[in-house]
């Protein structure tokens, strides 16, 4: 279990740190890349998230060009779960790059914020999004 959340309280019981790094806004203007003693989390889950993420619409002109692999989009969680500042850190082209953009600005700002010791901070999350034709 690397998560545990209380819908009831609206709280979270119970956080695995990870050892990845994230990019944190530590003082205003000034970001750095640290350790979380807790990351950002989207309430309900990674498998919450990964359910909405699948939400993608293949684009026609990477179906014609056969077009296929990942699109990793990063956004800002800030302090009170809010998501701002989508962008594209590896493209793939052919729309699905604006896909990705389009489906990441839509998911809910229902996130737990990163935490550095008991301080919220903004943090960077990376999202990967995957386009594979069946």
């Amino acid at each position: 279990m690397t998560q545990r959340y209380d819908h009831t309280s609206s709280k979270l019981l119970f956080s695995r740190p990870d050892d990845k790094l994230y990019r944190v806004e530590t003082s205003p203007g000034t970001w750095e890349t640290t350790l979380l003693s807790q990351s950002p989390w989207f309430v309900g889950g990674h498998e919450a998230l990964a359910a909405y993420v699948s939400k993608l619409s293949y684009p026609a002109a990477a179906q014609v060009r056969n077009l296929q692999g990942k699109v990793v989009v990063s956004f800002v969680v800030d302090t009170l779960g809010r998501l701002s500042q989508h962008r594209v850190l590896r493209g793939l082209g052919g729309g699905c790059d604006e896909e990705a953009l389009r489906v990441s600005r839509t998911i809910p700002d229902t996130w737990l914020p990163g935490r550095l010791g008991t301080r919220a901070v903004p943090a960077e999350y990376e999202l990967p999004f995957t386009f594979r034709l069946r």
